[in-house]
């Protein structure tokens, strides 16, 4: 069985033999939900997703549908040039924007950490999809 199937199967409620699905708080290892704030985890969702050496995977926080954060999980990105992103204020190019201007927003890359910026941006484009898909 999987995971979706027994969540969905925990949060049903037999009332006069009819079965009624109640909101529940779930975790599926890619978003979570605590008091409304959803974190979006892009581990999974972009392993096809490569930076110049590997995977750049996000940590995405998103509070009434902006976004609060993007953070840069554990990589395998040449630090030196993986730094010109996160010193240049990349990861807060998405601060405060709605889900969907941050879905339509034009992100340039960072000179010298093109291919780690791409992947960034994409990684941020997955996340996003993800948490308009499954909220």
């Amino acid at each position: 069985m999987s995971k979706k199937t027994l969540t969905t199967l925990l949060c049903a409620v037999a009332i006069c033999g009819a079965v009624m699905l109640i909101s529940c708080a779930t975790s599926d290892g890619i978003m979570t939900k605590k008091k409304g704030v959803y974190t979006v985890d892009t581990t999974t969702l972009s392993q096809d997703v490569k930076g110049y050496i590997g995977p750049t995977p996000l940590l995405i926080t998103i509070t009434n549908d902006k976004i609060v954060s993007v953070e840069a999980l554990e990589n395998s990105e040449t630090p030196k040039f993986f730094k010109r992103m996160t010193d240049g204020g990349m990861l807060h190019r998405w601060d405060g924007m709605t889900v969907d201007d941050a879905l339509g927003a034009k992100v340039d890359a960072v000179a010298g950490a093109t291919f780690s910026s791409n992947a960034v941006i994409e990684n941020v484009r997955l996340g996003l999809t993800y948490y308009k898909e499954h909220k």
